[in-house]
């Protein structure tokens, strides 16, 4: 008998193994479910447009073509992580490439009340034509501003608002 503990990063790492493995496309748009709990959010008045796909062996290739002008396009990724209380460290590593030099930057996204806080990690994701290694982490003690306690948390990538094409080869995300 196998006995496999699986820590509150199993999840969304087994749902990210899945879209790996997929063979999957579409297109883009206001908002996109790629797998259940992996979609892509955009503001409305950036008329996204263009297409993604999933090929085997990459989580993800997509080109953006926006129409209009908005503020903000987002990966989502669902965490499970209600209590950060005995966790020392959550973050994420990640490979991937872009046809130009791009930045983007990643939150922890804690469900509060009926909003929610958003938790920067320190670091901007440098993307660029060649495959390239990122890892970042937060801890959770040493951030005033992540809620220790959550009822629902995601991982959030935000990509640019202008046209674009990524690969985002692999995703990884950890709680130790």
């Amino acid at each position: 008998m196998d006995n496999i503990a699986l820590g509150p990063d199993g999840q969304a790492n087994h749902t990210l193994a899945v879209l790996r493995d997929s063979t999957l496309d579409g297109p883009l748009g206001e908002n996109v479910t790629f797998l259940p709990g992996v979609v892509l959010h955009a503001d409305p008045a950036l008329e996204l447009q263009g297409t993604w796909r999933s090929p085997p062996g990459r989580l993800l290739e997509l080109e953006a073509e926006p129409a209009g002008s908005g503020d903000w396009i987002g990966l989502h990724i669902p965490l499970p992580i209600a209590d950060l209380g005995a966790i020392g460290a959550v973050g994420f590593a990640a490979r991937a490439s872009a046809s130009q030099v791009t930045v983007l930057k990643a939150c922890l996204r804690s469900g509060v009340g009926k909003g929610f806080v958003d938790t920067f990690f320190d670091k901007q994701v440098l993307l660029r034509p060649e495959e390239a290694s990122h890892v970042d982490v937060l801890s959770p003690r040493m951030r005033a501003d992540l809620p220790e306690q959550a009822p629902w948390r995601e991982l959030i990538l935000f990509l640019p608002t202008e046209a674009f094409r990524i690969a985002l080869i692999d995703l990884r995300v950890f709680a130790v």
